[in-house]
């Protein structure tokens, strides 16, 4: 309690200190607060013009054209339209458009002019529903519309320019690719099929290397079997011209029924893989079979039991398997013919066999690079297509559409400045550095206004004080400097609250003054 005894009467203490100081403030407001009200009232009028757009992102096109054309995030675009807004490009084109640059003279005022401008200029998102404000402050009201309506049409044309011009630009770019590529798909061609007539015989038209080589080799070995099998029967008919008895079964010579008997026989094993030994294609073939025989044994048995005078009918078969004996040589010297042309290509790609990887490394490189060109070209082909679809349905229904909630006015009333703040805070400022000098000061050039104080300066116990001799006089002077305190703050205050009912009345005192 004590403790806060002594905190009021030190508070006390300045407060005193302060009023004695008093012809400070009396200064001070007179210094700052008539020069600041002069300074706020011959402020210019500014007026305000604002216009309200509703930027609407959603198109009935989008989702029937998803996966067909090339989709794009409206929201991402509106973000970078209202950041690149005030750009200095674009503020130097509302300054022309507004005929702003025209009131400048040299580089330094156009300089000042479009950084003001962009300063000036508000662009504000309601943070929701794509709902935007542009508003602009100017002396001249018709001026402040002016502005406002030039940065609407340039945020309103401008999105649908940079649509336009993204879409130029990206076809230009598909175009010049496509040509690249193609240019380079078809020099890609041209070294495939260079390198293709230059290795033909180590890369045929099918099958690779190895499986050639496989074929030729498979195809020398059949062929040797068949030079083997016709030597065979070419012994098997030199053997017939002799023969070994009268028994049919055990004589070998050559009937016309022998081509036909082993042919019937191959066809009834191949259908007794198939069916069993009841089936009709079986029977028949058997009986086929048997009659053939029969027919063969009557045959050899016919020739062997003429006698002498039937020699001529002999010589006649005699010369009959002589016959197939020299054309089964025939064809023996053309399959021997065969065999050397095949032995010749497996020698031939046996020679080159070093070289195969070499070669078939680099046609799959070639091919693998003409791969990658033709996908890239059908792909930049694909991409145009869906560039060119994308534009028609720009030009059939824009993506953004812009709705003006509230279009700009030529403002009747200005918007600032704002003079009854600006009034309350130099009166303020003023009382406030008077108080603040007059406490300096105080601390400065103290002066004791109780006789505890003079105790704690001293450390002497004070016995007792007298009152001065003049006291009626000085309390006289005390009175008139109260009063003169009194009536300097309260002129201040008066001229304060004229210019603050002026202020509300719309009345300029300055502008009537002058």
């Amino acid at each position: 309690m004590q403790d806060m005894q002594q905190t009021i009467n030190l508070l006390l203490d300045y407060v005193r200190g302060i009023w004695i100081k008093k012809r400070f403030v009396i200064i001070c407001t007179w210094l700052i607060c008539p020069i600041g009200f002069v300074y706020v009232a011959a402020l210019p009028d500014v007026y305000e013009s604002q216009a309200v757009v509703y930027v609407d992102s959603r198109s009935i096109l989008k989702p029937l054209l998803r996966g067909l054309t090339i989709q794009t995030n409206p929201q991402q675009e509106i973000e970078m339209m209202a950041k690149t807004l005030l750009s200095r490009s674009n503020v130097e084109e509302i300054a022309r458009q507004s005929d702003l640059d025209l009131t400048t003279t040299t580089d330094e005022d156009y300089t000042k002019l479009i950084s003001e401008l962009s300063d000036d200029i508000k662009l504000k998102s309601t943070g929701r529903d794509n709902i935007y404000t542009i508003s602009y402050n100017h002396k001249n009201a018709e001026m402040s519309r002016t502005v406002v309506q030039e940065t609407l049409d340039l945020f309103v044309e401008g999105s649908l320019g940079n649509n336009r011009r993204d879409t130029d630009t990206a076809n230009r770019f598909l175009d010049e690719q496509i040509a690249e590529y193609e240019t380079r798909l078809l020099e890609s061609e041209q070294r495939l099929a260079d390198f293709k007539r230059q290795y033909a015989d180590i890369l045929p038209q099918q099958g690779s290397f190895y499986e050639n080589l496989k074929q030729h080799t498979a195809d020398l070995e059949m062929t040797q079997l068949q030079i083997r099998e016709t030597q065979q029967q070419v012994n098997s008919l030199k053997s017939q011209l002799k023969p070994q008895g009268n028994d049919p079964d055990n004589v070998t010579i050559q009937t016309r029924f022998d081509t036909r008997i082993q042919t019937l026989e191959s066809r009834l094993d191949e259908l007794l893989l198939r069916f069993t030994e009841i089936h009709p294609d079986v029977i028949e073939t058997k009986a086929l079979l048997s009659n053939l025989k029969d027919a063969r044994k009557k045959e050899i048995s016919a020739l062997l039991n003429q006698d002498a005078t039937e020699n001529t009918a002999m010589n006649l078969l005699t010369q009959e398997i002589r016959l197939e004996i020299s054309r089964l040589e025939s064809t023996i010297a053309s399959l021997l013919v065969r065999s050397k042309d095949f032995e010749s290509k497996i020698s031939v790609l046996r020679s080159k066999i070093d070289l195969v990887p070499q070669v078939e490394a680099e046609s799959s490189a070639l091919n693998r690079d003409y791969g990658i060109m033709q996908q890239k070209y059908e792909e930049l082909l694909n991409r145009r297509e869906s560039a060119e679809l994308s534009r028609r349905a720009d030009v059939s229904s824009e993506e953004l559409q812009f709705r003006i909630i509230e279009p700009p006015l030529v403002p009747t009333e200005p918007s600032g400045p704002k003079r009854l703040l600006f009034y309350t805070v130099v009166l303020i400022l003023g009382f406030a550095a008077g108080v603040g000098i007059a406490f300096l000061i105080s601390q400065l050039s103290p002066v004791l206004v109780r006789a505890h104080q003079l105790s704690i300066l001293t450390s002497y116990p004070i016995l007792g004080s007298v009152t001065h001799l003049d006291i009626s006089n000085i309390n006289k002077q005390n009175r008139l400097k109260i009063f003169i305190f009194s009536a300097s703050s309260g002129l201040i205050v008066f001229l304060y609250m004229l210019l603050m009912g002026a202020e509300a009345l719309n009345i300029n005192i300055i502008q009537r003054i002058l």
